[in-house]
């Protein structure tokens, strides 16, 4: 069934009067060199998740997200503004992440929308996707659960285990296998002590996804990684990693994405750092292999990726129809009395 993409400029002008269509927000908060990516991977995935639904998808933005001007009008002209969320009916949710530029994530420019964000999810919706570090902002606003600094940025695809069992990884793997692109980590322990139940871990990269349903609450989902991810986004990490270290932005070369690379592309890989090394420039960036390195690698996470969100979409299904079931049965008492 369709994805319909309803824009600022562009709503959707399908009749879905009787229909069963559910709505979801994605709120695109990636720094402007990745927010058409961005949304192009969570629209890419939804709709091959939506199975038998029909999904309209609305795009809103944060004003306080750092943007350059051309970016900021170019956004405008498909996004809604984060204000107009609030009075907007919707049944799911989803908030991505962006590039952390503070320490402190509440010493970031947006902190104050986007923890208001997390105060109107858990009373305006069925449930909510947090993704990377609007994960970390929404559980150190809500319970207090900091981020910790890794010594060296966490990159690469990692095996994950589920833990337990829930609806949301019905039919999902293994393997299940995630892309992971992050600088800071939570622990697995205050998430726990705080209410926090652990859908899947990985031996080296930590807690992968978790939840949290407090029963009258509506449905968090969160991923410290980024099932969403096409083939070649750690690959763009990289080679803007590697650029920042050619001009001299970082005093590192970067490490390459972990378990990502075949053994051909590896190689190139290690030889491009052996040249940047010993020439360091920043025009040097334009020999950058990307294509021969693209060709060395395997997307061994889109069906569990897939599996994901189509339980996700299930799940707003299924209390879509329960909610409009409990309002016959309410208006039917009404009536009655």
């Amino acid at each position: 069934m369709p994805l319909l993409l309803d824009t600022a400029r562009s709503p959707s002008t399908v009749d879905l009067r009787g229909r069963n269509c559910l709505t979801i927000g994605l709120v695109n908060n990636m720094p402007d060199a990745a927010c058409e990516a961005t949304e192009r991977q969570f629209l890419d995935l939804l709709r091959a998740a939506t199975g038998n639904a029909i999904v309209r998808l609305k795009l809103f933005s944060i004003a306080d997200v750092p943007r350059a001007e051309a970016a900021r009008q170019e956004l405008a002209a498909r996004y809604r503004d984060i204000a107009d969320l609030w009075d907007a009916p919707l049944d799911g949710l989803i908030v991505t992440g962006t590039e952390p530029r503070a320490a402190n994530l509440q010493d970031e420019p947006y902190w104050s929308a986007l923890s208001g964000l997390v105060d109107w999810a858990r009373a305006n919706t069925t449930s909510t996707i947090w993704s990377c570090l609007a994960a970390h902002a929404a559980v150190l606003h809500s319970d207090g659960v900091g981020r910790q600094p890794l010594d060296e940025k966490l990159s690469g695809v990692f095996d994950c285990q589920a833990v337990g069992d829930h609806s949301l990884l019905d039919a999902v793997g293994p393997p299940l296998r995630v892309p992971h692109s992050r600088l800071n980590d939570l622990p697995e322990a205050a998430l726990r002590a705080c209410g926090y139940r652990v859908l899947s871990r990985s031996a080296t990269a930590g807690v992968d996804a978790f939840v949290k349903d407090d029963g009258d609450s509506p449905l968090f989902l969160f991923f410290q990684g980024h099932p969403e991810y096409e083939t070649d986004s750690l690959l763009r990490e990289y080679r803007r990693d590697v650029g920042r270290f050619l001009r001299g932005e970082r005093a590192s070369y970067p490490q390459p994405p972990q378990d990502y690379f075949n053994s051909s592309a590896t190689f190139l890989a290690d030889d491009f750092r052996t040249r940047a090394m010993g020439e360091r420039r920043g025009d040097l960036v334009g020999d950058f292999p990307m294509e021969r390195l693209a060709s060395g690698i395997e997307n061994s996470w889109r069906n569990a990726a897939t599996g994901l969100y189509r339980n996700w979409i299930n799940y707003l299904k299924v209390r879509k129809r329960y909610r409009k079931s409990s309002a016959i049965v309410e208006r039917a008492r009404r009536v009655s009395a």
